[in-house]
């Protein structure tokens, strides 16, 4: 089942509260969060166990540690249910990446990485680049209300771009790239670099048409939330526990942000 609880005992309350509204973040006395579960820059769910790993689990366990609460982590299929999580406050907080539909609906932090996006092609396409994408004749696939869709339903002006309800799996993207029916997928890098890794008939073109923030997200309204947020991730990225946890995640094209000016 795609909605999947990861549930933590009690945590000891620190010794030096963190210097959150304990009402504020956690009102119900549990750190509750959401993410894409199909996003593997955000986190990945291990469909034996249920267990999430990556940036997601070790920033919510992180804070909730902080709280002197427990968390909740709820993976979702889609950017818009994770928002919709946010703003039915089912959830605390939420992971997303910034865009600016989306900022007129929640807040944002700022970001704790930067995750790069790019073009994945059938080996043998004449497409060197992405700016060999975007010509007449080529169709772009991406997966409707991604980052990477909204940006290429509005920047592409000379390809097609066919809206996808989902990325779909490897093997089913890999063989719509080499039948032809589609010409690129559109998709965060470190998506195409594994999806390139299980087949030699796809590779990955080698620059980024996107570069975007991945950050946490709480509903509007909560300024004083997210500038804690905000103190909270200029910390954890300074201490070098951001750049730990996307190394041990091993995510393709993905860096901590720089400190915010």
């Amino acid at each position: 089942m795609l909605q999947l609880l990861v549930l933590l005992g009690l945590v000891a309350a620190p010794l030096s509260p963190y210097p959150f509204p304990l009402s504020d973040l956690a009102p119900t006395g549990t750190l509750r969060a959401s993410f894409i579960a199909s996003n593997p820059v955000q986190g990945r769910v291990d469909a034996k166990t249920g267990a999430v790993t990556g940036p997601v689990a070790d920033l919510t366990r992180e804070l909730a540690r902080r709280l002197g609460v427990p968390y909740v982590i709820t993976p979702l299929p889609d950017a818009g249910s994770v928002l919709a999580s946010v703003k039915a406050h089912t959830v605390d907080i939420g992971f997303l990446a910034y865009e600016a539909a989306r900022a007129t609906q929640i807040d944002f932090s700022v970001p704790y990485s930067l995750s790069s996006s790019a073009y994945a092609v059938r080996a043998d396409s004449p497409a060197r680049t992405m700016a060999d994408v975007d010509k007449a004749g080529m169709t772009i696939g991406a997966a409707k209300g991604a980052s990477q869709q909204i940006y290429v339903s509005a920047s592409v002006k000379n390809a097609r771009v066919e809206v996808m309800d989902q990325v779909p799996p490897h093997e089913a993207l890999a063989a719509m790239l080499v039948s032809g029916q589609l010409d690129a997928f559109a998709a965060n890098r470190t998506r195409m670099e594994e999806l390139a890794k299980t087949s030699p008939k796809v590779r990955v073109l080698p620059d980024n048409f996107l570069e975007i923030g991945q950050a946490i997200v709480v509903d509007k309204g909560g300024a004083a939330t997210i500038d804690e947020l905000n103190r909270f991730l200029a910390d954890v990225k300074a201490s070098g526990f951001v750049k730990s946890s996307l190394e041990r995640a091993g995510l393709a094209g993905v860096e901590v942000a720089p400190a915010a000016r």
